[in-house]
């Protein structure tokens, strides 16, 4: 009882009575100076590390520059990167689920072809990628038009394995707003030519908390930036982006073809023709 008793004491610092000899000792050395010269000091480190703090960040704003708006400021690219952020219970958290339906409504307005979503699945028992999947196709997303990356440990990792294993070099990338500077920047410095679609959360605990990670991360990413390493893991180069486009024009081009049969009357005449015109005009 009395070591637990003093383990306790050790855990509850604000209670100087418990503290043990080496707490106690620690917080006579890092009480504030009492002279107005080393107040200042402290002041002034204080502010230097802020300034160093948010000059990472300062700096991901900065390389993503004007290539930031909402779906529809995004232009027409063929593939969208919705980067991962956390399963519940083997569905896609409200952040990541607000991803993906930024990314849905690009596909179904045009802006893109092919949906490459990229995360975590590390252990057998957690997969972004497949839960991603399955969101998608549940809001019409063919299931066809999307390509998982199962690496996508962190937005550096993901952003060079769209470059280096999937062949993606423009894409329209969606995370939300306070962190699709960073990705911007890391794709752009991977090789993508990246847009970024940022999407609006409400100003609450875990926005703020996602808002002060981000100056943490930023730190990571510019090192990430400027030195540029492998990913964890890069692996083999994998075609399915490519063959998803390439199923794409072929369903297209057969569609085309379809409708130009009918409106030549292929396999009938006459009255063929105004049926098949009506349904197609449906």
């Amino acid at each position: 009882m009395a070591d637990r008793a003093r383990a306790l004491g050790r855990a509850a610092p604000g209670r100087a009575g418990r503290l043990g000899p080496r707490a106690r000792s620690v917080l006579r050395r890092v009480r504030p100076p009492r002279t107005r010269r080393g107040q200042r000091r402290l002041a002034q480190a204080l502010m230097a590390a802020a300034v160093l703090a948010l000059l990472p960040a300062t700096g991901m704003r900065l390389g993503a520059g004007d290539r930031v708006g909402t779906t529809a400021d995004a232009p027409h690219h063929e593939v969208a990167v919705v980067f991962g952020a956390g399963l519940r219970q083997g569905r896609p958290t409200p952040y990541l689920a607000h991803r993906l339906d930024a990314a849905a409504e690009l596909y179904r307005t045009g802006k893109v072809r092919v949906v490459l979503v990229t995360g975590d699945n590390s252990r057998v028992e957690y997969d972004e990628p497949d839960a991603m999947r399955t969101y998608l196709t549940e809001r019409g997303v063919p299931d066809g038009r999307i390509v998982s990356d199962y690496a996508g440990f962190d937005s550096w990792d993901s952003c060079v394995r769209a470059r280096k294993i999937f062949g993606v070099d423009r894409a329209v990338l969606v995370s939300q707003d306070f962190h699709i500077h960073r990705a911007v920047t890391l794709c752009r410095s991977a090789g993508i030519e990246a847009y970024g679609v940022g999407v609006a959360e409400p100003r609450d605990a875990t926005w703020y908390y996602g808002g002060v990670r981000e100056l943490a991360a930023s730190g990571k990413a510019a090192l990430d930036a400027l030195l540029r390493p492998d990913p964890r893991f890069l692996g083999p180069e994998e075609p399915g982006v490519t063959e998803a486009l390439a199923a794409g024009d072929a369903g297209a081009g057969a569609g085309a073809g379809d409708r130009e049969a009918g409106r030549r009357g292929v396999g009938g005449g006459g009255a063929g023709d105004a049926a098949v015109g009506g349904a197609d005009g449906d």
